[in-house]
């Protein structure tokens, strides 16, 4: 199972979570987030990691203004938190990742058809679109995943991640990966112990998940 963790403001941050085998970092270009961080920040810690995807969240923001902070910082993917559509997808010069709010007539058959590389389930309100730290009804959401087998393979799950619950995500759902940021955080800022603690635990499970299948 892959790991994006995301809300990165710091290069000390970030460095540990690459070194400790994230898939992705994310960084969060909404500015009524307490997470948000200047483009210009960003493209400087983006430029001293190496193997670790960048990928910038965004909600509601004019696609221009997007494909231009994706050019500055260098980000590997754009994540749309809001109401983007099809054909602002279309407009988006960095491969998607389509975040939705389960429960607000969620459509797991219209998801699997958006036009992005990843889907990433999360809990939210009008509000708050996301990183509200609570878990969503994830078994009635497996059930509609279900419906689409293959949305599996490019499912991310967030919402109230986090090191002690992500064998249960893995049982439920089965997912490319998780997404993770409060519970990697003290005080309101990123505690590298538990970034590290979080990633031994993915990949305890991914240890356990090989151990099975070759006995």
């Amino acid at each position: 199972m892959k790991a994006k963790l995301c809300g990165m403001k710091t290069l000390a941050a970030a460095q540990a979570a690459e070194a400790a085998g994230a898939t992705f970092i994310g960084f969060i270009f909404w500015p009524k987030s307490h997470r948000f961080i200047a483009p210009e920040q960003a493209a400087a810690i983006a430029a001293k990691l190496h193997r670790v995807k960048t990928v910038g969240v965004f909600v509601d923001e004019a696609p221009e203004r997007v494909n231009a902070i994706a050019a500055e910082v260098g980000l590997d993917f754009v994540q749309l938190h809001g109401h983007e559509d099809a054909a602002y997808a279309a407009e988006i010069e960095r491969p998607v990742i389509k975040a939705y709010r389960y429960g607000e007539g969620f459509d797991a058959k219209a998801a699997a058809t958006f036009p992005a590389d990843y889907i990433l389930l999360d809990s939210g309100t009008a509000k708050l679109p996301g990183g509200t730290g609570r878990r969503f009804a994830w078994r009635e959401a497996a059930q509609a995943v279900d419906e689409v087998p293959e949305l599996r393979s490019r499912l991310l799950i967030a919402g109230g991640v986090a090191e002690d619950n992500v064998a249960e995500i893995e049982s439920i759902f089965h997912p490319f990966g998780v997404d993770v940021s409060g519970s990697l955080e003290v005080e309101g800022e990123k505690s590298i112990e538990k970034i590290e603690s979080f990633m031994k635990a993915v990949k305890a499970l991914d240890a356990e998940h090989r151990e099975g299948a070759a006995s």
